[in-house]
C-alpha cells in the first residue's frame, strides 16, 4: 500500500481543527494517492504559514506475517 505524507523538515503534520501541527511519523496525517491535489493544497497553506522544509513523501506499507 502507498500512502502520501507531509513532512516539514525532521517531523510530520497533523491537522487538528484545520491547525497543522508538527508531529512524530506515527501521528501524522496519511492520505490516499489519489488524494494528490488535496496534499497539495495543504502544502501550499501550511508554507504560507511559515513552516519550513515542507515537502510530500511516499510512504511504502508492506505486510508479512510473523
Amino acid at each position: 500500500m502507498e500512502l502520501l505524507i507531509i513532512k516539514s523538515g525532521q517531523e510530520y503534520i497533523r491537522f487538528k481543527d484545520h491547525v497543522p501541527l508538527l508531529v512524530s511519523i506515527d501521528k501524522a496525517n496519511v492520505f490516499l494517492l489519489n488524494q494528490m491535489e488535496v496534499v497539495q493544497e495543504h502544502v501550499f497553506h501550511i508554507k504560507e504559514q511559515g513552516f519550513t522544509d515542507v515537502c510530500i513523501k511516499k510512504l511504502v506499507l508492506t505486510e508479512e506475517d510473523l
